[in-house]
């Protein structure tokens, strides 16, 4: 992994140590689905610069369409996927020019040159065929490109060597290269970005990954064995700690004995109760402190698909970052393969919601169009937080600041980073680092018990960090969104937002104790609810019959104007206390997909059929007058109240925080497992 040399010109005695810092590669099994990912055919064409088509998410978007239409009539190269030979090898066909200036396989020279001790990198090239050639690039923060050197094969195979400085990368920008060949075909042995660095930073940093289940036992089995079968993680990876909290174990999966032979004695499988991913993997961040064995803990959903090499380069970067960091990594959709779904994560301080950072658009997709011609992705991206579908995290920060927040699931990771950057840790998330997930657009938990967590955990993180008195716009945003939930009946969602303010109010020591016991309650809390009945066989949907028509034939519309929008938002609460027609009961006014699902158009009917956005079916929503005033004066005495209190409970729960988030306190939540663990003999564990 490293050697260790004595650098000529340095001051005696001083030692330096090759690392390498990254290496090119190529997808396992050959998957065409993500091959453009790690290499590029296609020219680049760099889009146009924000200031010529205007800050506005409309104008970008709307050059956006028109970037996919100009790909689509350009047409797309093809990759064969014989032209990948091994993990680092690739074919390039007689006459053809590749670019590996791709997702995995360009070097984020910025996210290096900020964070770490490296300031100048090298790379070695490896070819083999006659006629072909290396060409250097480098990229600025703006994505313009620059060609920086280039070499030319002599006889049947050639090793290229370029040292390229960190300097000017200041604000942002990559390195990559593109390979040539003349009249046969020339094959892309390896790559490798290597640094020279002081003999303190010899020692590759290895990991404890930490993955938390819940009967997905075939896709965390399957994350398993991508962990074992991959050699570069030998001797990296410590071990895998799986906390097993389902009824569906991992061990009764079919990829399991597979999985469990490739990682030997590496594996060890936990079993406790179902207290969530903050509880899973606060669980795995306990056991890796406990055995101090690693440097670091891996967060990894289970269920993920894993690019392991970046596991590798997640830990590489950790190792050489000047301070102790959390590196990160990104998301592509596992529906979508190429799109990616996460790029970089802030808290916005005011309104305290997560999201995208700031230039970094949602569903990017690599597939229409590169990495060389997108001009957003070579600016540098600083986050607040990574989320725990792939985060590294140092042990060193876990002992400064404790584990995750018990919070079940949602905000355990953004407050943990938020936590980390107070106490002078950043996050980086890192390019080149990824897996492949479930995206959140395809999920229901904005309405459905979950929005519980959401709710709670949110306004909890916000008095711990938000600096804005009464946390800014949070309180606001809360009462907003209570009243649009309540015009559109989504009366069970009104109800578990309502348990979560309530539970704020009950302060942080409570947090631990109702960790396993809240799940149930709240699925108890709304079984029978209309708007949480899900109706998944078509035989069983009522019939839609309208009681009204439309005036002048004008349908309702999803899509309003702002000055409609703010004439709604004073009518929609007025309709909701008049009595709803009789019929409206019985049979949908209307039926509305998911995504069309807005407060100002479900609201204006007495009843609707509303399909989900998972798509396995459709809740019969029904308006109740009676239900909607009672809880609106909730909805107005819990916010009265958190408005009142808010400085109390800012004291309280800041407090707290050291107490609650430490190992000895999460060892007393663990206890009732860990004491069954014990009884078990070394081979039932």
């Amino acid at each position: 992994m490293s050697t260790t040399q004595i650098q000529p010109g340095t001051e005696a005695g001083t030692a330096t140590v090759t690392r390498l810092l990254q290496r090119q590669i190529l997808p396992v099994g050959r998957d065409t689905d993500v091959v453009r990912l790690y290499v590029d055919p296609d020219p680049a064409q760099l889009d146009a610069d924000k200031f010529d088509i205007g800050h506005t998410r409309a104008a970008q978007e709307a050059n956006a369409v028109a970037t996919r239409i100009q790909n689509a009539t350009k047409g797309i190269s093809a990759i064969h996927p014989d032209q990948i030979v091994s993990r680092t090898g690739f074919r390039v066909e007689a006459g053809d020019t590749v670019s590996f200036g791709t997702y995995f396989n360009a070097f984020p020279a910025s996210y290096w040159r900020r964070h770490t001790v490296v300031d100048q990198v090298r790379l070695t090239v490896r070819l083999s065929g006659e006629g072909g050639g290396v060409i250097v690039y480098r990229s600025m923060a703006n994505g313009r490109s620059q060609r920086v050197d280039s070499g030319t094969v002599e006889g049947a195979s050639s090793e290229f060597s370029f040292d390229l400085p960190l300097k000017p990368f200041v604000d942002g920008g990559w390195y990559w290269y593109d390979v040539v060949s003349a009249e046969s075909d020339v094959v892309v042995e390896s790559a490798e970005w290597t640094a020279e660095v002081a003999e303190e930073h010899a020692r590759q940093g290895t990991v404890t990954i930490g993955i938390t289940t819940m009967n997905r036992q075939d896709f965390c089995a399957k994350l398993l064995g991508q962990i074992g079968d991959a050699e570069a993680l030998q001797g990296v990876v410590d071990e895998v700690v799986v906390m097993e909290q389902g009824k569906d174990k991992v061990v009764d999966s079919e990829f399991f004995p597979a999985a469990s032979a490739s990682l030997g004695d590496r594996l060890r499988i936990i079993e406790q109760g179902n207290i969530g991913g903050s509880g899973g993997f606060a669980r795995a961040q306990y056991e890796a402190l406990k055995a101090a064995r690693s440097d670091y803990v891996l967060m990894l959903d289970d269920d993920v698909e894993c690019e392991t090499e970046g596991i590798l380069r997640a830990a590489v970067f950790g190792d050489l970052c000047r301070t102790p960091t959390i590196v990160g990594g990104h998301m592509f959709s596992i529906y979508e393969k190429t799109q990616l779904h996460s790029f970089g994560e802030t808290v916005e301080p005011y309104s305290f919601w997560w999201g995208s950072a700031p230039g970094v658009p949602n569903g990017w997709d690599f597939g229409e169009r590169n990495l060389r011609s997108t001009r957003w992705l070579h600016a540098r991206v600083d986050v607040d937080y990574n989320g725990w579908f792939m985060c590294l995290i140092p042990l060193s920060v876990l002992e400064e600041i404790g584990l995750s927040l018990p919070v079940f699931i949602k905000w355990d990771d953004s407050e943990f980073g938020l936590r980390a950057k107070k106490a002078g840790f950043p996050t980086v998330s890192l390019p080149g680092a990824a897996v492949w997930h479930v995206p959140w657009t395809d999920k229901n938990d904005a309405l459905d018990w979950q929005s519980y967590f959401h709710v709670r955990n949110r306004m909890i993180a916000a008095l711990l960090h938000s600096d804005y008195p009464r946390g800014g716009r949070i309180l606001r945003e809360s009462f907003n969104h209570q009243v649009k939930h309540l015009v559109s009946m989504q009366y069970s969602t009104v109800a578990l937002r309502h348990k979560a303010l309530q539970d704020v109010l009950s302060g942080p020591h409570v947090l631990h104790g109702i960790l396993g016991s809240t799940l149930p309650e709240l699925k108890q809390m709304v079984a029978g609810s209309d708007d949480a009945t899900i109706i998944a066989d078509p035989a069983d949907l009522p019939s839609v019959k309208r009681h009204k028509l439309p005036r002048k034939g004008r349908q309702a519309t999803p899509v309003i104007s702002g000055r409609q929008e703010s004439l709604q938002a004073l009518l929609q609460p007025l309709r909701q206390v008049r009595r709803p027609r009789e019929a409206s009961q019985t049979n949908p006014e209307v039926e509305i997909k998911a995504m069309d699902a807005r407060w100002h158009l479900i609201g204006r009917y007495d009843s609707a059929l509303v399909s989900m956005p998972d798509g396995t079916g459709a809740a019969f929503y029904r308006r109740d007058p009676a239900r909607f005033r009672e809880l609106l004066k909730e909805t107005v005495e819990v916010h009265r109240r958190l408005l009142a209190e808010w400085d109390d409970l800012v004291e309280q729960y800041r407090t707290a925080l050291p107490e609650i988030t430490s190992p000895e306190t999460w060892a007393k939540t663990f206890e009732p497992w860990m004491s069954s663990e014990a009884e078990e003999s070394p081979e039932t564990r």
